[in-house]
């Protein structure tokens, strides 16, 4: 298990509805937050588009590869000398009609690292009265990913997939000190559980839990929560933005804390076989 500092960076993001106009939002604030020390950069959700029109939305999908949100934010990252979890990108599967939400590690070379593919879609009607339906254009993943980083293991999840708290417990069993939550919650699920829920996620696993958001208006018409923040391995909140504004939140973290927890409340190692 990995031991010493990390320096990170949240980018909270209120993305347009284009790849293009989604960059040149993060592009100074990327800039921001490696000038200030971050080692490790982390980004929204839905980061290169936030688009639910179907007919706008098929104009601008296209591959990670002509993704020009992804290739720069690649390019920038090696400029930067940075790793960069790029939370996740809407890009076509190659498969099917069906765009995958994508989560991409991208080191400080500029090469994809790692990809995780949402697993668990959002398909619900919300307390303000909106009805989201993710799977009728997404197509879900199949497979855990902890990529592994030159500070230690990063387990990578994606916004709905944070009610789901099997799926922490493999990333943490899977070697993760770390989990990133980017989302794009709903404010009224924002205010009810956003908070709760990240800090229960941090205590099962014994792992700091970095949870990056969008926030705010979007030109689709989608209002998102924002209050990005991070929360230590002992469901503390160490860093947090109060609003739903782009912005950068920096923090470093100590893998130590991970190694303490664990040897406190060492319920990772408890499982039992067991019926209903």
């Amino acid at each position: 298990m990995s031991e010493g500092m990390l320096n990170i960076a949240l980018v909270q993001m209120r993305s347009p509805g284009t790849p293009s106009a989604a960059f040149e939002q993060v592009r100074p604030l990327l800039m921001q937050a490696a000038a200030t020390g971050a080692q490790l950069i982390l980004l929204p959700e839905c980061a290169n588009l936030m688009e639910a029109r179907k007919d706008q939305k098929a104009l601008v999908v296209t591959t990670e590869g002509e993704d020009v949100f992804v290739q720069g934010v690649c390019d920038l990252a090696r400029q930067l000398k940075v790793e960069v979890l790029i939370g996740s990108a809407i890009v076509a599967s190659g498969v099917d009609d069906r765009a995958v939400n994508r989560s991409l590690l991208v080191n400080a070379h500029g090469d994809i690292v790692a990809r995780y593919d949402k697993i668990h879609l959002f398909d619900a009607d919300t307390p303000d009265g909106k009805t989201y339906r993710e799977s009728a254009s997404v197509k879900p993943g199949v497979q855990a990913v902890v990529a592994e980083t030159p500070w230690g293991g990063l387990g990578l999840s994606i916004c709905y997939d944070v009610r789901f708290a099997y799926l922490y417990r493999a990333l943490a069993k899977g070697g993760a000190q770390m989990i990133a939550v980017p989302a794009a919650f709903t404010v009224p699920t924002g205010q009810a559980h956003w908070e709760v829920l990240l800090r229960t996620r941090a205590i099962e696993t014994g792992c700091f839990v970095l949870a990056v958001a969008q926030g705010g208006s979007h030109e689709d018409g989608r209002v998102t929560y924002g209050h990005s923040m991070v929360v230590n391995p002992w469901g503390e909140v160490i860093a947090r933005l109060d609003h739903d504004r782009p912005a950068v939140l920096e923090t470093s973290i100590d893998f130590s804390e991970v190694t303490r927890a664990r040897q406190a409340l060492p319920s990772l190692q408890h499982d039992r076989e067991f019926s209903v």
